[in-house]
Protein backbone atom coordinates (compact mmCIF):
# COMPACT_ATOMS: atom_id res chain seq x y z
CA UNK A 1 0.00 0.00 0.00
CA UNK A 2 1.38 3.42 -0.94
CA UNK A 3 1.73 6.39 1.36
CA UNK A 4 -0.04 9.59 0.37
CA UNK A 5 2.29 12.33 -0.83
CA UNK A 6 3.08 14.93 1.79
CA UNK A 7 1.64 17.79 -0.26
CA UNK A 8 -1.90 16.41 -0.37
CA UNK A 9 -4.42 19.08 0.63
CA UNK A 10 -6.74 18.86 3.65
CA UNK A 11 -9.89 16.80 3.44
CA UNK A 12 -12.06 19.85 2.82
CA UNK A 13 -10.64 21.65 -0.20
CA UNK A 14 -11.84 25.21 -0.80
CA UNK A 15 -9.37 26.34 -3.47
CA UNK A 16 -10.41 26.40 -7.10
CA UNK A 17 -9.54 23.32 -9.12
CA UNK A 18 -7.46 25.59 -11.38
CA UNK A 19 -5.03 26.06 -8.47
CA UNK A 20 -3.86 22.49 -9.15
CA UNK A 21 -2.21 23.75 -12.34
CA UNK A 22 0.33 25.60 -10.20
CA UNK A 23 1.35 22.47 -8.28
CA UNK A 24 4.01 19.99 -9.35
CA UNK A 25 1.96 17.00 -8.24
CA UNK A 26 -0.62 17.84 -10.93
CA UNK A 27 0.62 20.30 -13.58
CA UNK A 28 3.30 18.19 -15.40
CA UNK A 29 0.97 15.22 -15.53
CA UNK A 30 -1.91 17.38 -16.79
CA UNK A 31 0.14 18.85 -19.63
CA UNK A 32 1.60 15.46 -20.54
CA UNK A 33 -1.85 13.91 -20.99
CA UNK A 34 -3.12 17.10 -22.69
CA UNK A 35 -0.37 17.04 -25.31
CA UNK A 36 -0.87 13.32 -25.90
CA UNK A 37 -4.61 13.71 -26.44
CA UNK A 38 -4.07 16.69 -28.75
CA UNK A 39 -1.53 14.74 -30.78
CA UNK A 40 -3.83 11.74 -31.14
CA UNK A 41 -6.51 13.97 -32.58
CA UNK A 42 -4.34 16.06 -34.86
CA UNK A 43 -3.31 12.83 -36.55
CA UNK A 44 -6.66 11.02 -36.45
CA UNK A 45 -8.72 14.00 -37.59
CA UNK A 46 -6.34 14.92 -40.40
CA UNK A 47 -6.32 11.32 -41.63
CA UNK A 48 -10.12 11.04 -41.32
CA UNK A 49 -10.57 14.26 -43.31
CA UNK A 50 -8.29 12.91 -46.03
CA UNK A 51 -10.04 9.51 -46.08
CA UNK A 52 -13.50 11.17 -46.18
CA UNK A 53 -13.05 14.09 -48.57
CA UNK A 54 -10.16 12.69 -50.67
CA UNK A 55 -10.91 8.98 -50.45
CA UNK A 56 -9.41 8.04 -53.81
CA UNK A 57 -5.96 9.26 -52.78
CA UNK A 58 -6.01 8.16 -49.12
CA UNK A 59 -7.22 4.61 -48.59
CA UNK A 60 -10.16 4.31 -50.98
CA UNK A 61 -12.74 3.81 -48.21
CA UNK A 62 -16.44 4.63 -48.45
CA UNK A 63 -16.48 8.20 -47.01
CA UNK A 64 -19.31 7.33 -44.60
CA UNK A 65 -17.27 4.44 -43.17
CA UNK A 66 -13.89 6.18 -42.89
CA UNK A 67 -14.61 7.63 -39.44
CA UNK A 68 -15.93 4.40 -37.89
CA UNK A 69 -13.10 2.29 -39.36
CA UNK A 70 -10.34 4.62 -38.18
CA UNK A 71 -12.06 4.91 -34.81
CA UNK A 72 -12.36 1.14 -34.56
CA UNK A 73 -8.66 0.64 -35.29
CA UNK A 74 -7.81 3.08 -32.52
CA UNK A 75 -10.12 1.35 -30.03
CA UNK A 76 -9.02 -2.22 -30.78
CA UNK A 77 -5.84 -2.11 -28.61
CA UNK A 78 -7.96 -1.13 -25.59
CA UNK A 79 -9.80 -4.45 -25.89
CA UNK A 80 -6.62 -6.48 -26.37
CA UNK A 81 -4.03 -4.82 -24.12
CA UNK A 82 -5.86 -2.93 -21.33
CA UNK A 83 -5.52 -5.82 -18.88
CA UNK A 84 -1.75 -5.90 -19.36
CA UNK A 85 -1.57 -2.11 -19.04
CA UNK A 86 -3.41 -2.26 -15.72
CA UNK A 87 -0.92 -4.74 -14.29
CA UNK A 88 2.03 -2.62 -15.41
CA UNK A 89 0.54 0.47 -13.74
CA UNK A 90 0.15 -1.42 -10.45
CA UNK A 91 3.66 -2.93 -10.63
CA UNK A 92 5.80 0.00 -11.79
CA UNK A 93 6.18 3.66 -10.90
CA UNK A 94 3.64 5.68 -12.86
CA UNK A 95 6.12 8.48 -13.55
CA UNK A 96 8.50 5.99 -15.17
CA UNK A 97 5.67 4.47 -17.21
CA UNK A 98 4.66 7.94 -18.38
CA UNK A 99 8.17 8.47 -19.76
CA UNK A 100 8.05 5.09 -21.53
CA UNK A 101 4.69 5.97 -23.09
CA UNK A 102 6.00 9.29 -24.41
CA UNK A 103 9.09 7.60 -25.88
CA UNK A 104 6.73 5.24 -27.70
CA UNK A 105 4.76 8.22 -28.99
CA UNK A 106 7.87 9.77 -30.54
CA UNK A 107 8.72 6.50 -32.31
CA UNK A 108 5.15 6.04 -33.58
CA UNK A 109 4.97 9.64 -34.82
CA UNK A 110 8.13 9.11 -36.86
CA UNK A 111 6.37 6.23 -38.63
CA UNK A 112 3.20 8.28 -39.11
CA UNK A 113 5.20 11.21 -40.46
CA UNK A 114 6.67 8.92 -43.11
CA UNK A 115 3.15 7.85 -44.08
CA UNK A 116 2.02 11.46 -44.51
CA UNK A 117 5.11 12.69 -46.35
CA UNK A 118 5.27 9.74 -48.76
CA UNK A 119 1.48 9.28 -49.08
CA UNK A 120 1.54 5.69 -47.78
CA UNK A 121 -1.97 5.08 -46.43
CA UNK A 122 -1.03 1.66 -45.05
CA UNK A 123 1.47 3.26 -42.67
CA UNK A 124 -1.23 5.63 -41.43
CA UNK A 125 -3.65 2.79 -40.70
CA UNK A 126 -0.86 1.01 -38.80
CA UNK A 127 -0.14 4.30 -37.04
CA UNK A 128 -3.75 4.56 -35.86
CA UNK A 129 -3.45 1.13 -34.24
CA UNK A 130 -0.08 1.96 -32.66
CA UNK A 131 -1.36 5.23 -31.21
CA UNK A 132 -4.25 3.22 -29.80
CA UNK A 133 -1.64 1.00 -28.10
CA UNK A 134 0.07 4.12 -26.73
CA UNK A 135 -3.22 5.40 -25.26
CA UNK A 136 -4.08 1.96 -23.89
CA UNK A 137 -0.86 1.82 -21.87
CA UNK A 138 -1.37 5.35 -20.56
CA UNK A 139 -5.04 4.94 -19.58
CA UNK A 140 -4.61 3.10 -16.24
CA UNK A 141 -1.65 5.34 -15.39
CA UNK A 142 -3.72 8.48 -15.95
CA UNK A 143 -6.60 7.70 -13.63
CA UNK A 144 -4.66 5.70 -11.02
CA UNK A 145 -2.21 8.60 -10.68
CA UNK A 146 -4.86 11.08 -9.49
CA UNK A 147 -6.02 9.40 -6.24
CA UNK A 148 -2.38 8.78 -5.35
CA UNK A 149 -1.62 12.52 -5.44
CA UNK A 150 -4.99 14.19 -4.72
CA UNK A 151 -7.16 14.15 -1.61
CA UNK A 152 -10.71 12.79 -1.93
CA UNK A 153 -12.05 16.35 -1.74
CA UNK A 154 -9.92 17.19 -4.80
CA UNK A 155 -10.88 14.19 -6.93
CA UNK A 156 -13.97 15.72 -8.51
CA UNK A 157 -12.07 18.90 -9.39
CA UNK A 158 -9.01 16.95 -10.53
CA UNK A 159 -11.07 14.63 -12.71
CA UNK A 160 -12.96 17.62 -14.06
CA UNK A 161 -9.66 19.23 -15.01
CA UNK A 162 -8.40 16.05 -16.69
CA UNK A 163 -11.69 15.53 -18.56
CA UNK A 164 -11.85 19.20 -19.53
CA UNK A 165 -8.22 19.04 -20.65
CA UNK A 166 -8.84 15.87 -22.64
CA UNK A 167 -11.81 17.26 -24.53
CA UNK A 168 -10.17 20.64 -25.03
CA UNK A 169 -7.20 18.75 -26.48
CA UNK A 170 -9.60 16.81 -28.72
CA UNK A 171 -11.08 20.09 -29.91
CA UNK A 172 -7.79 21.89 -30.47
CA UNK A 173 -6.17 18.82 -31.99
CA UNK A 174 -9.09 18.27 -34.36
CA UNK A 175 -9.14 21.94 -35.35
CA UNK A 176 -5.40 21.97 -35.93
CA UNK A 177 -5.48 18.71 -37.88
CA UNK A 178 -8.35 19.95 -40.04
CA UNK A 179 -6.71 23.34 -40.60
CA UNK A 180 -3.24 22.01 -41.39
CA UNK A 181 -4.41 19.31 -43.77
CA UNK A 182 -6.31 21.90 -45.85
CA UNK A 183 -3.21 24.03 -46.43
CA UNK A 184 -2.31 23.96 -50.09
CA UNK A 185 0.67 21.93 -51.15
CA UNK A 186 2.35 20.81 -47.96
CA UNK A 187 -0.58 20.35 -45.56
CA UNK A 188 0.29 16.76 -44.69
CA UNK A 189 3.92 17.74 -44.10
CA UNK A 190 2.79 20.33 -41.56
CA UNK A 191 0.63 17.70 -39.83
CA UNK A 192 3.64 15.38 -39.60
CA UNK A 193 5.94 18.12 -38.26
CA UNK A 194 3.51 19.39 -35.60
CA UNK A 195 2.68 15.85 -34.45
CA UNK A 196 6.35 15.02 -34.00
CA UNK A 197 7.01 18.31 -32.19
CA UNK A 198 4.16 17.75 -29.70
CA UNK A 199 5.43 14.24 -28.99
CA UNK A 200 8.85 15.66 -28.08
CA UNK A 201 7.37 18.41 -25.86
CA UNK A 202 5.20 15.78 -24.16
CA UNK A 203 8.32 13.74 -23.42
CA UNK A 204 9.86 16.80 -21.73
CA UNK A 205 6.83 17.37 -19.47
CA UNK A 206 6.71 13.64 -18.68
CA UNK A 207 10.19 13.93 -17.20
CA UNK A 208 8.81 16.41 -14.63
CA UNK A 209 6.05 14.13 -13.30
CA UNK A 210 6.72 13.34 -9.59
CA UNK A 211 7.47 9.81 -8.46
CA UNK A 212 4.43 7.61 -7.86
CA UNK A 213 5.52 4.45 -6.00
CA UNK A 214 3.72 1.33 -7.24
CA UNK A 215 1.19 -0.25 -4.86
CA UNK A 216 2.14 -3.85 -5.81
CA UNK A 217 5.81 -3.88 -6.93
CA UNK A 218 6.05 -7.67 -6.62
CA UNK A 219 3.02 -8.32 -8.83
CA UNK A 220 3.57 -11.24 -11.22
CA UNK A 221 2.51 -10.12 -14.69
CA UNK A 222 0.05 -12.35 -16.52
CA UNK A 223 0.83 -11.76 -20.20
CA UNK A 224 -2.25 -13.65 -21.41
CA UNK A 225 -4.65 -10.81 -22.30
CA UNK A 226 -7.74 -13.04 -22.35
CA UNK A 227 -7.34 -14.53 -18.86
CA UNK A 228 -6.13 -11.25 -17.35
CA UNK A 229 -9.02 -9.34 -18.89
CA UNK A 230 -11.44 -11.78 -17.27
CA UNK A 231 -9.57 -11.50 -13.95
CA UNK A 232 -9.75 -7.69 -14.04
CA UNK A 233 -13.46 -7.73 -14.74
CA UNK A 234 -13.95 -10.12 -11.80
CA UNK A 235 -11.98 -7.78 -9.51
CA UNK A 236 -14.13 -4.85 -10.57
CA UNK A 237 -17.33 -6.87 -10.25
CA UNK A 238 -16.43 -7.67 -6.65
CA UNK A 239 -17.20 -4.06 -5.69
CA UNK A 240 -20.77 -3.33 -6.89
CA UNK A 241 -20.51 0.45 -6.51
CA UNK A 242 -17.28 0.54 -8.53
CA UNK A 243 -18.47 -1.92 -11.17
CA UNK A 244 -21.73 -0.05 -11.72
CA UNK A 245 -19.80 3.20 -12.09
CA UNK A 246 -17.71 1.42 -14.74
CA UNK A 247 -20.87 0.41 -16.59
CA UNK A 248 -22.21 3.95 -16.43
CA UNK A 249 -18.93 5.39 -17.65
CA UNK A 250 -18.79 2.90 -20.51
CA UNK A 251 -22.27 3.95 -21.54
CA UNK A 252 -21.01 7.55 -21.67
CA UNK A 253 -18.35 6.44 -24.16
CA UNK A 254 -20.92 4.38 -26.10
CA UNK A 255 -22.95 7.52 -26.74
CA UNK A 256 -19.92 9.76 -27.20
CA UNK A 257 -18.30 7.48 -29.76
CA UNK A 258 -21.46 7.36 -31.89
CA UNK A 259 -21.67 11.15 -32.01
CA UNK A 260 -17.96 11.81 -32.45
CA UNK A 261 -17.31 9.20 -35.15
CA UNK A 262 -20.37 10.26 -37.15
CA UNK A 263 -19.81 14.02 -36.83
CA UNK A 264 -18.02 14.40 -40.16
CA UNK A 265 -20.70 12.46 -42.03
CA UNK A 266 -23.46 14.34 -40.17
CA UNK A 267 -21.97 17.71 -41.10
CA UNK A 268 -21.44 16.78 -44.75
CA UNK A 269 -24.37 14.50 -45.62
CA UNK A 270 -27.16 15.90 -43.38
CA UNK A 271 -26.26 19.56 -42.88
CA UNK A 272 -24.36 20.15 -46.12
CA UNK A 273 -21.37 21.73 -44.38
CA UNK A 274 -17.74 21.82 -45.42
CA UNK A 275 -14.71 20.83 -43.34
CA UNK A 276 -14.88 24.02 -41.25
CA UNK A 277 -18.49 23.25 -40.30
CA UNK A 278 -17.23 19.87 -39.09
CA UNK A 279 -14.75 21.68 -36.85
CA UNK A 280 -17.48 24.01 -35.58
CA UNK A 281 -19.70 21.10 -34.55
CA UNK A 282 -16.78 19.21 -33.03
CA UNK A 283 -15.84 22.35 -31.17
CA UNK A 284 -19.32 22.84 -29.72
CA UNK A 285 -19.48 19.19 -28.65
CA UNK A 286 -16.08 19.12 -26.98
CA UNK A 287 -16.44 22.55 -25.35
CA UNK A 288 -19.82 21.41 -24.02
CA UNK A 289 -18.25 18.39 -22.35
CA UNK A 290 -15.45 20.57 -21.00
CA UNK A 291 -17.93 23.07 -19.53
CA UNK A 292 -19.91 20.26 -17.91
CA UNK A 293 -16.75 18.77 -16.41
CA UNK A 294 -15.64 22.13 -15.03
CA UNK A 295 -19.04 22.89 -13.50
CA UNK A 296 -19.06 19.57 -11.65
CA UNK A 297 -16.78 20.76 -8.86
CA UNK A 298 -18.87 23.86 -8.14
CA UNK A 299 -22.13 21.93 -8.30
CA UNK A 300 -20.82 19.13 -6.10
CA UNK A 301 -19.42 21.38 -3.36
CA UNK A 302 -15.86 19.91 -3.38
CA UNK A 303 -17.07 16.34 -2.82
CA UNK A 304 -17.98 13.34 -4.96
CA UNK A 305 -21.63 14.05 -5.80
CA UNK A 306 -23.19 11.13 -7.65
CA UNK A 307 -26.51 12.95 -7.60
CA UNK A 308 -25.27 14.76 -10.71
CA UNK A 309 -25.34 11.48 -12.68
CA UNK A 310 -29.16 11.34 -13.08
CA UNK A 311 -29.20 15.06 -13.92
CA UNK A 312 -26.64 14.44 -16.65
CA UNK A 313 -28.55 11.46 -18.00
CA UNK A 314 -31.79 13.43 -18.25
CA UNK A 315 -30.08 16.19 -20.21
CA UNK A 316 -28.34 13.73 -22.53
CA UNK A 317 -31.68 12.15 -23.44
CA UNK A 318 -33.59 15.41 -23.88
CA UNK A 319 -31.07 17.05 -26.18
CA UNK A 320 -30.14 13.98 -28.23
CA UNK A 321 -33.84 13.42 -28.97
CA UNK A 322 -34.27 17.10 -29.84
CA UNK A 323 -31.25 16.83 -32.15
CA UNK A 324 -33.32 14.40 -34.22
CA UNK A 325 -36.22 16.83 -34.50
CA UNK A 326 -33.84 19.72 -35.24
CA UNK A 327 -31.95 17.96 -38.05
CA UNK A 328 -34.43 15.47 -39.51
CA UNK A 329 -35.73 16.62 -42.85
CA UNK A 330 -33.02 19.19 -43.50
CA UNK A 331 -32.18 19.12 -47.20
CA UNK A 332 -28.62 20.28 -47.92
CA UNK A 333 -28.04 22.19 -51.14
CA UNK A 334 -25.76 20.81 -53.79
CA UNK A 335 -22.65 22.75 -52.81
CA UNK A 336 -21.14 22.43 -49.33
CA UNK A 337 -21.67 25.61 -47.30
CA UNK A 338 -19.07 27.39 -45.19
CA UNK A 339 -19.42 28.40 -41.54
CA UNK A 340 -20.64 31.93 -42.33
CA UNK A 341 -23.54 30.62 -44.39
CA UNK A 342 -24.24 27.72 -42.04
CA UNK A 343 -24.85 29.83 -38.91
CA UNK A 344 -27.37 32.09 -40.68
CA UNK A 345 -30.10 29.42 -40.48
CA UNK A 346 -32.22 29.01 -37.32
CA UNK A 347 -32.41 25.23 -37.80
CA UNK A 348 -28.62 25.05 -37.68
CA UNK A 349 -28.50 27.20 -34.52
CA UNK A 350 -30.86 24.71 -32.87
CA UNK A 351 -28.63 21.81 -33.94
CA UNK A 352 -25.59 23.55 -32.46
CA UNK A 353 -27.42 24.26 -29.19
CA UNK A 354 -28.50 20.61 -28.92
CA UNK A 355 -24.95 19.36 -29.45
CA UNK A 356 -23.50 21.76 -26.88
CA UNK A 357 -26.12 21.12 -24.18
CA UNK A 358 -26.13 17.34 -24.68
CA UNK A 359 -22.34 17.34 -24.28
CA UNK A 360 -22.49 19.59 -21.20
CA UNK A 361 -24.90 17.22 -19.46
CA UNK A 362 -22.63 14.34 -20.49
CA UNK A 363 -19.91 16.06 -18.45
CA UNK A 364 -22.23 16.07 -15.42
CA UNK A 365 -22.75 12.35 -16.04
CA UNK A 366 -19.15 11.22 -16.41
CA UNK A 367 -17.01 13.14 -13.89
CA UNK A 368 -18.74 11.87 -10.70
CA UNK A 369 -18.52 8.31 -12.04
CA UNK A 370 -14.75 8.61 -12.57
CA UNK A 371 -14.29 10.12 -9.11
CA UNK A 372 -16.44 7.43 -7.49
CA UNK A 373 -14.50 4.69 -9.27
CA UNK A 374 -11.18 6.06 -8.00
CA UNK A 375 -12.28 6.83 -4.44
CA UNK A 376 -13.95 3.48 -3.78
CA UNK A 377 -11.35 1.24 -5.44
CA UNK A 378 -8.90 -0.73 -3.32
CA UNK A 379 -5.51 1.01 -3.91
CA UNK A 380 -3.70 -2.29 -4.58
CA UNK A 381 -6.10 -3.02 -7.45
CA UNK A 382 -6.91 0.51 -8.59
CA UNK A 383 -4.95 0.51 -11.86
CA UNK A 384 -6.35 -2.89 -12.80
CA UNK A 385 -9.88 -1.70 -12.06
CA UNK A 386 -9.22 1.31 -14.29
CA UNK A 387 -7.94 -1.14 -16.90
CA UNK A 388 -11.23 -3.02 -16.54
CA UNK A 389 -12.97 0.31 -17.09
CA UNK A 390 -10.95 0.85 -20.28
CA UNK A 391 -11.79 -2.66 -21.46
CA UNK A 392 -15.49 -2.07 -20.92
CA UNK A 393 -15.23 1.36 -22.56
CA UNK A 394 -13.60 -0.21 -25.60
CA UNK A 395 -16.15 -3.02 -25.78
CA UNK A 396 -19.01 -0.53 -25.55
CA UNK A 397 -17.42 1.65 -28.24
CA UNK A 398 -16.93 -1.33 -30.54
CA UNK A 399 -20.56 -2.32 -29.97
CA UNK A 400 -21.55 1.29 -30.68
CA UNK A 401 -19.61 1.27 -33.97
CA UNK A 402 -21.13 -2.05 -35.05
CA UNK A 403 -24.65 -1.01 -34.04
CA UNK A 404 -24.32 2.34 -35.80
CA UNK A 405 -23.01 0.67 -38.97
CA UNK A 406 -25.85 -1.89 -38.92
CA UNK A 407 -28.56 0.72 -38.37
CA UNK A 408 -27.17 2.95 -41.10
CA UNK A 409 -26.84 -0.07 -43.41
CA UNK A 410 -30.54 -0.95 -43.05
CA UNK A 411 -31.54 2.57 -44.00
CA UNK A 412 -31.62 4.74 -40.90
CA UNK A 413 -30.45 8.29 -41.37
CA UNK A 414 -27.98 9.85 -38.94
CA UNK A 415 -30.73 11.92 -37.23
CA UNK A 416 -32.74 8.72 -36.76
CA UNK A 417 -29.65 7.05 -35.29
CA UNK A 418 -29.37 9.89 -32.78
CA UNK A 419 -33.04 9.44 -31.84
CA UNK A 420 -32.50 5.72 -31.23
CA UNK A 421 -29.47 6.46 -29.05
CA UNK A 422 -31.40 9.06 -27.05
CA UNK A 423 -34.22 6.62 -26.34
CA UNK A 424 -31.70 3.91 -25.46
CA UNK A 425 -30.07 6.31 -23.01
CA UNK A 426 -33.38 6.82 -21.22
CA UNK A 427 -33.90 3.05 -20.94
CA UNK A 428 -30.34 2.44 -19.70
CA UNK A 429 -30.64 5.28 -17.19
CA UNK A 430 -33.85 3.85 -15.73
CA UNK A 431 -32.20 0.44 -15.45
CA UNK A 432 -29.10 1.84 -13.73
CA UNK A 433 -31.15 3.86 -11.26
CA UNK A 434 -33.26 0.80 -10.43
CA UNK A 435 -30.06 -1.21 -9.96
CA UNK A 436 -28.34 1.52 -7.92
CA UNK A 437 -31.05 3.59 -6.21
CA UNK A 438 -28.28 5.50 -4.39
CA UNK A 439 -27.81 7.58 -7.57
CA UNK A 440 -31.46 8.61 -7.62
CA UNK A 441 -31.51 9.22 -3.88
CA UNK A 442 -28.50 11.52 -4.13
CA UNK A 443 -30.14 13.31 -7.07
CA UNK A 444 -33.28 14.02 -5.03
CA UNK A 445 -31.16 15.25 -2.13
CA UNK A 446 -29.09 17.46 -4.45
CA UNK A 447 -32.24 18.99 -5.98
CA UNK A 448 -33.67 19.61 -2.51
CA UNK A 449 -30.70 21.41 -0.99
CA UNK A 450 -29.89 23.39 -4.15
CA UNK A 451 -33.47 24.41 -5.02
CA UNK A 452 -35.50 24.85 -1.85
CA UNK A 453 -32.86 25.56 0.78
CA UNK A 454 -29.78 27.71 1.24
CA UNK A 455 -27.42 25.69 3.41
CA UNK A 456 -24.58 27.25 5.40
CA UNK A 457 -21.95 24.53 5.90
CA UNK A 458 -19.48 24.79 8.79
CA UNK A 459 -17.17 22.33 10.50
CA UNK A 460 -17.34 19.61 7.84
CA UNK A 461 -13.59 19.11 8.24
CA UNK A 462 -14.30 17.58 11.68
CA UNK A 463 -15.94 14.56 10.07
CA UNK A 464 -13.17 12.02 9.27
CA UNK A 465 -12.70 10.83 5.70
CA UNK A 466 -12.75 7.19 6.82
CA UNK A 467 -13.46 5.05 9.87
CA UNK A 468 -16.49 4.88 12.19
CA UNK A 469 -18.19 8.16 13.06
CA UNK A 470 -21.24 9.01 15.18
CA UNK A 471 -23.20 12.22 14.53
CA UNK A 472 -25.65 13.49 17.16
CA UNK A 473 -28.06 16.10 15.79
CA UNK A 474 -30.98 18.30 16.73
CA UNK A 475 -34.18 17.41 14.89
CA UNK A 476 -35.76 20.63 13.59
CA UNK A 477 -37.60 19.44 10.45
CA UNK A 478 -38.57 16.35 8.50
CA UNK A 479 -35.89 17.04 5.89
CA UNK A 480 -32.97 17.19 8.34
CA UNK A 481 -31.67 13.82 7.18
CA UNK A 482 -31.75 14.84 3.51
CA UNK A 483 -29.88 18.09 4.17
CA UNK A 484 -27.23 16.32 6.27
CA UNK A 485 -26.83 13.60 3.64
CA UNK A 486 -26.41 16.24 0.93
CA UNK A 487 -23.68 18.13 2.80
CA UNK A 488 -21.49 15.29 4.10
CA UNK A 489 -18.96 13.71 1.74
CA UNK A 490 -19.53 10.16 3.02
CA UNK A 491 -22.71 8.03 2.97
CA UNK A 492 -24.62 8.57 6.23
CA UNK A 493 -26.69 5.84 7.92
CA UNK A 494 -29.50 7.53 9.86
CA UNK A 495 -31.31 6.22 12.92
CA UNK A 496 -34.82 7.68 13.04
CA UNK A 497 -38.23 7.18 14.53
CA UNK A 498 -40.11 4.53 12.60
CA UNK A 499 -43.04 6.92 12.05
CA UNK A 500 -40.80 9.41 10.22
CA UNK A 501 -39.20 6.50 8.36
CA UNK A 502 -42.64 5.63 6.96
CA UNK A 503 -43.40 9.12 5.57
CA UNK A 504 -44.51 8.63 1.92
CA UNK A 505 -41.94 9.46 -0.78
CA UNK A 506 -39.23 10.10 1.83
CA UNK A 507 -39.46 6.43 2.79
CA UNK A 508 -37.96 5.48 -0.57
CA UNK A 509 -35.02 7.80 0.04
CA UNK A 510 -34.51 6.53 3.60
CA UNK A 511 -34.55 2.86 2.59
CA UNK A 512 -32.14 3.53 -0.27
CA UNK A 513 -29.74 5.25 2.14
CA UNK A 514 -29.69 2.30 4.56
CA UNK A 515 -31.62 4.18 7.26
CA UNK A 516 -32.37 2.35 10.52
CA UNK A 517 -35.95 2.68 11.83
CA UNK A 518 -36.19 2.60 15.62
CA UNK A 519 -38.97 2.36 18.20
CA UNK A 520 -39.05 2.51 21.97
CA UNK A 521 -38.86 -0.66 24.03
CA UNK A 522 -42.50 -0.14 24.97
CA UNK A 523 -43.71 0.18 21.37
CA UNK A 524 -41.64 -2.51 19.63
CA UNK A 525 -38.78 -4.16 21.56
CA UNK A 526 -37.88 -6.36 18.58
CA UNK A 527 -37.41 -3.32 16.30
CA UNK A 528 -35.30 -1.64 18.99
CA UNK A 529 -33.03 -4.68 19.25
CA UNK A 530 -32.66 -4.88 15.46
CA UNK A 531 -31.76 -1.18 15.39
CA UNK A 532 -29.02 -1.64 18.00
CA UNK A 533 -27.59 -4.56 16.04
CA UNK A 534 -27.52 -2.59 12.77
CA UNK A 535 -25.93 0.44 14.46
CA UNK A 536 -23.21 -1.78 15.89
CA UNK A 537 -22.62 -3.42 12.51
CA UNK A 538 -22.43 -0.10 10.65
CA UNK A 539 -19.87 1.27 13.11
CA UNK A 540 -17.81 -1.93 12.93
CA UNK A 541 -17.83 -1.51 9.15
CA UNK A 542 -16.42 2.02 9.50
CA UNK A 543 -19.62 3.83 8.49
CA UNK A 544 -21.02 7.21 9.54
CA UNK A 545 -24.11 6.82 11.77
CA UNK A 546 -26.37 9.77 12.62
CA UNK A 547 -28.88 9.81 15.49
CA UNK A 548 -31.55 12.29 16.58
CA UNK A 549 -31.65 11.66 20.35
CA UNK A 550 -34.86 13.65 20.91
CA UNK A 551 -36.71 11.06 18.86
CA UNK A 552 -39.09 13.69 17.46
CA UNK A 553 -39.16 17.25 16.12
CA UNK A 554 -37.50 19.48 18.71
CA UNK A 555 -39.58 21.85 20.83
CA UNK A 556 -36.88 24.47 21.33
CA UNK A 557 -34.57 24.18 18.28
Amino acid sequence: MTHAPTDIQPAVQTKSQFALLAERRFAPFFWTQFLGAANDNIFKFAFTILATYHAADWGGLDPKLAGPIIGGLFILPFVIFSATAGQLADKYDKAALTVVVKNMEIAFMLLISAGFVWHISALLFVGVFLMGCHSTLFGPVKFAYLPQHLADSELTGGNGMIEMGTFTAILLGSMMGGFLVKLDGNGVVYVAAISLLLAVVGRITAGMVPLSPPPVPDLAINWNPATETWANLKIAHGNPAVFNSLIGNSWFWFMGSIFLTSMIGFAKEVLGGDEMVVLLLMGLFTVGIGVGCMLCEKMSGHKIEIGLVPLGSIGMTVFSVDLYFASNGLAPSGALVNVGTFVQHWAHIRVMADLFLMAMFAGFFSVPLYAMMQARSEPNYRARIIAANNILNAIFMVIASVLAAMLLKVGLSLPELYLVVGVMNAVVAIYIFMLIPEFLMRFLVWILIHTFYRVDQRGLQNIPDEGPCLLVCNHVSFVDALVIAGCIRRPVRFVMDYRIFKVPVLNFVFRTAGTIPIASAKEDPAMLERAYERIDQYLQDGEVVCIFPEGRITDNG
